[in-house]
C-alpha cells in the first residue's frame, strides 16, 4: 500500500505515515513498533498530515476534502474539518498552534481556529490548485504553492498577497 504522506512530531518521538488504506499510523522512533492507528479519511486516501506545535494535535487532509484533527495520546478524533469541495493536499499549524491551513484542490486555502474547529477565513491565492502551505516562523504571513507553478505570499493581518513568484 502506497504510503502517501509522513510527518515526524516535533520532539521526534513520533512519525505519523498516512496510506492508501485510508489508515494515519502513529510509530515509535526509539522502537519502530506501531503506537496506534487512526481511521484516516473514512471515504477515501489521506494525502497530508501536520503535527501541531506542542505535538499533542495532528491534522489530516483528505481526497474525500475533509481535514481532521486527532489527540495524538488517545487517537481520538477531535473535529473534523468540512468546507473544501475538492482534494486537501495540504495541512499546517500556526507557530502557536491556534490556526491551521488547508489547502486544496478547490484552489482555496482555509483557516481553521484549532480550539473550536470553526472555519476563520477563506483565501483564494492566484495558483489554480492548492498544493502546499506553509506559515512563516512567526505566525504573520503564509505561503501557498500551486499547480501554476505560482507561489504567493500572504500577509494574514493585511488580507492581502505579498508577493508572488512565478516563473
Amino acid at each position: 500500500m502506497a504510503v502517501e504522506a509522513v510527518a515526524f512530531s516535533p520532539d521526534g518521538t513520533l512519525l505519523a505515515t498516512a496510506s492508501f488504506d485510508h489508515t494515519i499510523k502513529l510509530w515509535s522512533t526509539r522502537t519502530w513498533q506501531r503506537v496506534r492507528t487512526l481511521p484516516g479519511s473514512r471515504d477515501d486516501n489521506v494525502d497530508t498530515l501536520a503535527f501541531s506545535p506542542d505535538g499533542k494535535l495532528l491534522a489530516s487532509g483528505s481526497w474525500d476534502s475533509t481535514v481532521q484533527v486527532w489527540e495524538v495520546a488517545t487517537g481520538k478524533e477531535v473535529h473534523t474539518l468540512n468546507g473544501h469541495w475538492a482534494d486537501v493536499a495540504s495541512v499546517a499549524f500556526s507557530p502557536d498552534g491556534k490556526l491551521l491551513a488547508s489547502g486544496s484542490a478547490d484552489a482555496t486555502v482555509k483557516l481553521w481556529d484549532v480550539a473550536t474547529g470553526r472555519e476563520r477565513r477563506t483565501i483564494t491565492p492566484d495558483v489554480s490548485l492548492v498544493y502546499s502551505v506553509a506559515f512563516c516562523p512567526d505566525g504573520t504571513c503564509l505561503a501557498v504553492g500551486g499547480f501554476t507553478g505560482v507561489a504567493e505570499l500572504w500577509a494574514l493581518e493585511s488580507r492581502k498577497s505579498r508577493a508572488k513568484n512565478s516563473p
